[in-house]
């Protein structure tokens, strides 16, 4: 079992945001789930091919970490190798490095190093299997403190004058890079050294937020999130109880915009107090005026061929059988790569609903007349 250091640098965008999580986090098992399980199987696929310097696809069928490796794995698994690949340079894989000079007892295992001694650069890069949430390389704590290990590790196989950090997401079609000096490594090394102090003190503060509460372990009970949906939104809003409720064209600018802004936050946290509570009444505590029943289920053949024998005494063929033709997404994949083009004729893409985001998002506004957009119907 692979050692995990109590400041990761998985868990930096948590607690460096806010020191208090790491204490709060104590005493809550780490559950894993399918998909945690299904990149480490992708992770160590990719270890494989590049320190043998064989295809993913040869290696379909071939069962790493537990689990069978199928051919759909394979291919986005080789996008992420022949992205590292690409570079000269000494390579590195699922390399462990150091980063305790700035972080307590800080260690990680980063996916690719790359150190080009011609160029001065280093590159780190990240393979994300998931496909859930779109991770950026732009001030990703993780890399920088994979960069900061490699430098303190490998600082006097080259001079290094820049670096340069890759996420790569196959399955959600993205690679985002991002370069940066050493200088301004530097600069994050003296940010993330001072968080990572405060993070090990008793009694560090909690500061809720989308990034740092996001995957935290203790969201559910909480105190500083609780009384930021208590506090600051309520009082914000100056309500009572639910019947005085402001009417949404009542709100103020400013109110509108503290809502949305905590939107997701507030959102993520009720649901974590659902599953939370869930599991305690399941292990037999109770939560006064909530119990866990039967939701509901969709019925299933106990057999499907011998259903499918008996039916077929009494009905016909096409009474048991519905076709339906293959979406874009299954017919790119039953065509692969190398013959798309031939669907570029025959799809297209609709004008997308307007749909509400932050300033900052790197979408282009549509403007104040959405005439054209059907906002009757999904």
């Amino acid at each position: 079992m692979a050692a995990h250091a109590r400041l990761s640098a998985s868990g930096s965008d948590r607690w460096a945001r806010c020191p208090g999580s790491v204490s709060a986090e104590e005493g809550f098992q780490d559950k894993g789930s399918e998909f945690a399980a299904e990149g480490t199987t992708a992770h160590a696929l990719a270890e494989y091919c590049l320190n043998n310097g064989v295809s993913c696809k040869s290696c379909e069928g071939m069962t790493f970490e537990g689990r069978q490796v199928d051919l759909e794995m394979c291919e986005y698994v080789q996008q992420y190798v022949d992205y590292v690949c690409s570079f000269s340079g000494e390579h590195f894989y699922e390399q462990r490095v150091d980063f305790s000079p700035w972080v307590p007892e800080g260690f990680g295992t980063s996916d690719a190093i790359v150190i080009d001694a011609k160029s001065k650069t280093l590159r780190v890069i990240d393979l994300k299997y998931g496909k859930g949430v779109q991770v950026d390389a732009e001030n990703n704590y993780q890399a920088q403190l994979y960069a900061l290990g490699a430098i303190n590790d490998f600082g006097s196989f080259a001079d290094i004058e820049k670096v340069s950090i890759a996420i790569v997401q196959p399955r959600l079609d993205h690679i985002s890079e991002w370069e940066i000096t050493v200088e301004q490594l530097n600069e994050f090394a003296s940010y993330i050294k001072e968080r990572a102090n405060m993070a090990c003190t008793p009694n560090a503060e909690r500061v809720p937020g989308d990034k740092q509460c996001q995957w935290c372990k203790a969201k559910a009970t909480c105190p500083a999130l609780y009384n930021l949906t208590q506090t600051t939104l309520l009082q914000s809003f100056e309500v009572i109880d639910i019947d005085s409720l402001p009417k949404l064209n009542q709100l103020t600018e400013s109110q509108l915009k503290l809502a949305l802004d905590n939107r997701k936050l507030i959102e993520s946290w009720l649901s974590s107090v659902e599953q939370y509570a869930t599991e305690q009444i399941l292990d037999g505590k109770n939560i006064g005026g909530y119990k866990l029943v039967e939701g509901r289920s969709i019925r299933q053949w106990i057999d499907e061929q011998h259903a499918e024998q008996v039916l077929s005494e009494r009905f016909e063929e096409s009474d048991l059988y519905k076709k339906t033709f293959v979406s874009v997404a299954q017919a790119e994949k039953l065509l692969g790569k190398k013959q798309a083009d031939l669907l570029h004729e025959l799809v297209t893409k609709p004008q997308g609903k307007p749909t509400l985001a932050p300033a900052s998002d790197k979408r282009p506004p549509i403007g104040a007349n959405i005439s054209d957009f059907d906002t009757c119907n999904d």
